[in-house]
């Protein structure tokens, strides 16, 4: 008898419904907030929005992609899991806004040469087993950028989380009880989610692997982009390694010069 092989913990994890419970204190000034610090960092504030198209490689419940949506971007939402492009698609619905919603692992992204700016935000990159996976995601997001494309990458600031780490939390939702431990193993952040109603209990894993600044560094440039900044939080503070939570990063995709 042939296993079958096993399901990846974000497929699972992110296309149940009590995600979004779970993570319901994300909300629409913060995605708001981040939105206007990258549109103005990139200089896309300067063109009309309906001359660019942007994608949200991982768009998740659509947070970003339909705020930029709203702002007149041709805004591409992607994400692996139906639930949650669902919930992007019916949001654009009641408020009659476009949006081209695509399911695909961004393992296997198929554009080329087509966007003007693609977002990974709220630390969606890093979920893979392996370095090589994660390399794919950046040569694929180069590929589908146009020349002079920006690629903005949000992640965890490692030294900042391992300083700051908080080992178990709770907290009641909606008649939930929801515990929380999180730990770093072999520079993997990895959380243990514990959800629990009167009449059941049900637990998830996420597992995210931490890159330090250099190592990223490397890595976008080693597919060609070139790393115009770093920002340190949505608000476009500096990059502090010590203090920072986020570790931003905005890197181009910059035009062939010709001999």
């Amino acid at each position: 008898m042939i296993d079958k092989p096993e399901k990846e913990w974000f497929a699972e994890w992110f296309n149940h419904p009590l995600y979004l419970k779970v993570y319901s204190h994300r909300n629409d000034d913060e995605a708001r907030t981040c939105l206007e610090t990258i549109i103005s960092k990139t200089g896309l504030e300067s063109f009309e929005p309906s001359g660019i198209a942007a994608m949200d490689i991982a768009c998740g419940a659509g947070r970003h992609a339909l705020e930029l949506a709203r702002q007149g971007f041709r805004t591409t939402a992607n994400d692996l899991s139906p639930f949650l492009l669902e919930c992007t698609r019916s949001q654009a619905e009641q408020e009659n806004i476009s949006i081209e919603c695509t399911r695909e692992d961004m393992r296997h992204i198929t554009a080329e040469n087509r966007y003007d700016l693609v977002v990974q935000l709220f630390a969606s990159f890093g979920y893979f087993k392996t370095k090589e996976e994660d390399l794919q995601v950046l040569q694929n997001v180069y590929r589908s950028l146009k020349n002079d494309g920006w690629y903005i990458l949000d992640l965890m600031n490692p030294v900042y989380l391992k300083k700051n780490l908080i080992p178990t939390s709770s907290r009641n939702i909606e008649g939930l009880h929801v515990s929380e431990q999180r730990s770093i193993k072999s520079n993997r952040v990895i959380k243990q989610i514990t959800i629990r109603s009167s009449d059941e209990s049900i637990s998830f894993e996420e597992s995210v692997r931490l890159y330090s600044l250099k190592t990223m560094e490397d890595m976008l440039e080693s597919t060609g982009f070139i790393i115009d900044g770093i920002i340190g939080n949505y608000k476009g503070s500096a990059y502090n390694t010590e203090t920072s939570p986020r570790m931003m990063i905005f890197a181009k995709k910059e035009e062939l010069k010709r001999s």
